[in-house]
């Protein structure tokens, strides 16, 4: 399996809202991520280790992936050690096409936010309790912020390159010098300000 693609606009462009509405499943995100961490092909089985399900759960799920164009089944296995791998050899983490016009993707673009806001969440809630998670220093693999402010158009187009690159890197495969195992997640929005709220003068007084 070949490295991230670091070009992004080379990585595979999801648009079909039927495509983003499957990936908008918290357990399709996480087999997709895996499989990816895992070098891009991997088993059932290491599927189900990796995310601490039971493997006959995980079937339904890859084969509506592969179905769909997402990920492909390796012929000539089968059980738990059926192999699935990426549709696209090197190409995540995947590029979704927004169209937010009035038949565009939008809602399953929401759907899919949402589910990897919920993974994302989770994984910081099983962090916590984890002796192994680092919170200071330059070797830190715990960490939630939340930030909000103005920004030029040559900040916005270099907080753009910085999140490629990260999204690059963090979606490597495995190798002798790469061993930590991180989950990473992003939402970047325009901010519209928001009309004052009207105090009624029952409230004001009361």
């Amino acid at each position: 399996m070949s490295r991230t693609n670091s070009d992004p606009r080379k990585r595979p462009l999801v648009s079909d809202p039927a495509q983003i509405r499957l990936l908008s499943s918290s357990v399709r995100q996480e087999l997709v991520d895996t499989l990816s961490a895992l070098g891009g092909e991997a088993e059932i089985a290491q599927l189900a280790e990796h995310l601490g399900r039971p493997a006959d759960g995980l079937y339904y799920h890859m084969r509506m992936l592969d179905v769909a164009g997402l990920v492909r089944e390796v012929p000539g296995t089968a059980g738990h050690k059926q192999r699935f791998r990426l549709a696209e050899p090197g190409g995540f983490p995947l590029r979704l096409g927004y169209d937010l016009g009035p038949q565009g993707n939008g809602p399953e673009l929401l759907r899919f936010a949402k589910a990897m806001l919920q993974v994302a969440g989770s994984d910081f809630e099983n962090a916590i309790t984890d002796d192994a998670a680092i919170t200071e220093g330059p070797e830190r693999t715990l960490w939630a912020s939340r930030n909000k402010g103005w920004l030029s158009p040559a900040e916005l187009a270099e907080v753009n390159g910085l999140l490629e690159r990260l999204s690059e890197l963090v979606s490597q495969p495995r190798n002798g010098d790469r061993q930590t195992l991180v989950s990473f997640a992003f939402v970047l929005a325009p901010v519209r300000s928001r009309p004052k709220r009207r105090v009624s003068r029952a409230s004001s007084t009361g």
